[in-house]
Formats: structure tokens, sequence, C-alpha cells
């Protein structure tokens, strides 16, 4: 076996893959950085203006966002190709159809957040509302559909997987990968999807009760097992759309009715 030529097969499509959805993940950094600057407690900000600048601490963020995600990306696709989770990157009417219904249903109950836990979490609904602006809005539409989806769909949930049936199911082909594997793998990555969002609701509220972890795991955690399923059945393309869609639907709640 040729040695270079066979590695260089095994990294073109990770890499090319990558590559394609590069130009999204930069736009898709440097805004949520923006915007998750723009959310933070005002003795927050003016802490980071004064140690560090605001031009600086964007590029830094931008940058560091970039690489986890481009990491993710890359070794998330080989992992996801030995699962057996890597489909076929494209779209197909039919599952494309019944996404869009998981989606709005999904959009619509994610857009509830503001008139549920609003009434009972100061400055949960003042903070919404500051979602409603175009940076915001493509902000989290690109980071939340291609980003959060390459880092904890993608990578983390394919890994997981990986890891349980190398732990428990060696002997067993991928093919042969127990159904159990998988169901664990997205809710485990679901989990850590709520988690990685703690520190940006410290940021957000100056602190963290009870009532907003419970917030944060409900809502992230459940849409997480929401995009998992989605990625395991139809491929990691469907379960961006539905998690863009979701920002879309609810924005667009929001802009009517707040």
């Amino acid at each position: 076996m040729d040695k270079p030529n066979y590695w260089k097969g095994k990294l073109k499509k990770p890499l090319l893959f990558t590559a394609i959805l590069s130009p999204f993940i930069i736009v898709a950094c440097w805004l949520v950085t923006i915007y998750a600057f723009s959310t933070l407690a005002e003795e927050v900000k003016t802490k980071i203006l004064t140690e560090t600048g605001y031009n600086l601490f964007i590029l830094a963020g931008t940058i560091q966002s970039v690489i986890i995600a481009f990491l993710c990306s890359f070794f998330g696709y080989i992992l996801a190709e030995k699962t057996g989770l890597l489909k076929s990157f494209c779209f197909e009417k039919n599952k494309l159809i019944k996404t869009l219904i998981v989606t709005i249903i999904g959009g619509i109950l994610f857009s509830l957040d503001y008139w549920t836990f609003g009434r009972v979490i100061s400055n949960l609904q003042e903070l919404t509302r500051l979602t409603i602006t175009v940076n915001a809005i493509i902000s989290s539409i690109l980071y939340g559909g291609i980003v959060e989806e390459l880092l904890l769909r993608l990578f983390m949930m394919s890994l997981f997987a990986f890891c349980l049936w190398k732990l428990f199911y060696r002997k067993m082909t991928m093919d042969q990968i127990p159904a159990g594997i998988y169901i664990i793998a997205n809710i485990l990555a679901a989990l850590l999807f709520a988690a990685g969002h703690l520190p940006a609701t410290v940021g957000a509220f100056g602190e963290l009760t009870p009532l907003l972890i419970f917030r944060c795991f409900l809502l992230n955690g459940a849409f997480g097992i929401v995009f998992g399923c989605l990625y395991k059945k139809y491929g990691i393309q469907y379960a961006m759309a539905s998690h863009a869609g979701f920002h879309i639907v609810s924005k667009v709640i929001w802009l009517v009715f707040v």
C-alpha cells in the first residue's frame, strides 16, 4: 500500500468538508463574539475594555472559536465516518419536509421562553429583546446552525459513540453497533451542549441560580437531543438546518409579538 497516497485519500474529504464550511464558520464566530460582548454585564464589559480593548477581545475570541470549529469539523468528519453517522451531504425532499415540521414546532416552543421563564427570571425578557437585531439574528443562525452542530453533534456525539463502541462492543463491526450506543452518545452530547451555555448564562445574568441552570439544561438539552436524532437519522446537514431554523422561527415570533 502506498501510505502517502492512502493518507492523502483519507484526509481529502474532511479537509474539503471543512474548507467548504470555513467562510460560514469565520463569519459566524466573528458575529457571535460581537454579540456575546453585547450581552455581558456592564462591569464585565468595563473590565474587558480596560484590560484588553474591544478590538483585541473580538479578534482573540473569533480566532479561538474558528480554530476549535475547524478542528471539530475535520476530526468530527473522520469520527462520523468511522461510526456510521456520516451520511451523504445532500437534501432529500421527504426528509427536508419532516425536518421542517420538527423545526417549526421546536422554534415555537423555544420562543415561549420569553413568556414562561421570562416572567420569573429578572432581565430575561430584556436580554431576549437584545437578540432581535440583525447581528444577533445572523450570528445565532450561522453559529448555532453550523458551528455548534460541528462541535456538539458531528464531533462530540460521534466521539462519544466511537468511545462507547470501542469500550464495550469493540469486537463488533461498525454495522453492528447497538442503537443504544447512539442514544447514549446523543444524550451525553446534549448535556454537554447545555453545560456549554452556562458561562454565557453567567455573563448575561451575572449569577447562576438553580432556576437558570434548570432553564439552561431544559431548553438546550432537550433541543440538543432533537438535533442529535436528526443527525443520526438523516445526516449532519439536517441537524444544521433544524438548529438554524429554530432561531429563525423563534426570532420571527419575537419580532411580531415582543
